[in-house]
């Protein structure tokens, strides 16, 4: 049995990826999984530290924002697009696998193009509400379409099936023990908010939650945990300072990244974050009431997208960044907190929206090329 997994460009399609690999791996240890990515993109890091065997093929995908630097980039783009199709033939016919599965990314279109062109059975997974632009031009050729939620299907063509599977979530997150988590991060009785806004962070994020934890740091029953991201280590507690916050402060816990997202996921009564689809798989499997701030600076804006799915099912709020400030941001979770019941309400309802065996879903698709 051989299987090819085509992703790459972020973590939000690697590492939906690798959870599948992973679960096939275990029902299938003879599997010979393989994953093609490209060589300069995350994906030959993550790759290989899974043990998976990879294999690279150069995609660039094209800068919309108009400039001489990006033009060079663009033309640099077009011509590696053109030749992928006969990159792609020489890789997959090297390797001779049993069903292409692509999670999205720049590789995952010519890769599945190439494979279905070549009668080999494919499989593509879109992770967000509104699909993306590799989703839209392989659905139809795919011999699956699996998709994260229901409401993506409304953006593709009528006429076929369409399987919604969820999103993959690490099983850390499902099995982390509330109180132990609470104990550990010296939470003890207080209203624990987490924030973040991505590994590099966000600016906008990194302000107006400064706003809020000043607010926080003269209160005695909150609890406050919120990753910087690498260009915000040195600006929060300088905005923190600025703005008269009693810091250091053992109730204000602010860290560059969370290495321990499983336990502050569980410790959490309220998360403020981006809406990238992974995080809100991970917020609906922990039932978690949510501040969601959608990245205007993503493709075809889909965290907004994946944003509005929650907050039409009462499952979240959502904050645009163009409305974002620190007293926006305040208001907004003053007003969740004066609501009895409000932030078991929206954990609830976000809850019901978790599909937990989506690895099983998924996993289930693929095999059934075979």
């Amino acid at each position: 049995m051989k299987i090819l997994f085509a992703c790459g460009g972020t973590a939000g399609h690697i590492n939906p990826a690798l959870a599948v690999a992973n679960y096939i791996r275990q029902l299938h240890p003879e599997a010979d999984i393989r994953f093609a990515g490209n060589p300069r993109g995350m994906e030959a890091r993550l790759v290989p530290q899974a043990g998976y065997g990879f294999l690279p093929i150069r995609i660039m995908g094209l800068q919309r924002r108009p400039s001489l630097h990006n033009l060079k980039l663009n033309a640099q783009a077009a011509v590696l697009l053109v030749s992928a199709p006969a990159r792609a033939r020489r890789l997959i016919a090297a390797f001779g696998p049993d069903v292409v599965v692509g999670t999205g990314g720049y590789v995952s279109g010519p890769v599945l193009a190439m494979a279905h062109h070549m009668g080999i059975p494919t499989v593509t997974h879109e992770q967000n509400a509104y699909p993306g632009l590799t989703t839209r031009a392989l659905c139809a050729r795919a011999d699956k379409v699996l998709l994260a939620v229901e409401a993506a299907s409304r953006y593709l063509p009528a006429g076929r099936e369409y399987v919604v599977t969820g999103n993959p979530v690490r099983q850390e997150i499902l099995t982390a023990d509330r109180q132990q988590a609470r104990q550990r991060l010296g939470v003890g009785e207080r209203i624990c908010i987490l924030s973040f806004g991505g590994s590099l962070g966000a600016d906008r994020i990194n302000e107006a939650v400064s706003t809020l934890m000043a607010q926080d740091s003269h209160r005695d029953d909150i609890h406050h945990i919120h990753a910087t991201g690498a260009y915000g280590v040195e600006d929060v507690p300088r905005f923190l300072q600025g703005l008269g916050a009693q810091y250091p402060n053992p109730h204000l816990d602010i860290r560059e990244y969370i290495n321990d997202m499983p336990d502050c996921m569980a410790a959490a009564d309220l998360v403020i974050s981006r809406a990238g689809a992974i995080t809100l798989s991970e917020l609906q499997a922990a039932g978690r009431a949510s501040i969601l701030i959608p990245s205007p600076n993503v493709a075809a804006n889909h965290q907004y997208h994946n944003a509005m799915a929650m907050q039409g099912a009462d499952a979240a709020v959502v904050l645009e960044e163009k409305e974002l400030s620190g007293a926006s941001l305040c208001a907004t979770v003053s007003a969740i907190l004066s609501q009895p019941g409000r932030l078991q309400q929206l954990g609830r309802n976000a809850r019901k929206m978790a599909i937990i065996d989506a690895n099983r879903r998924i996993a289930e698709q693929v095999l059934s090329l075979l």
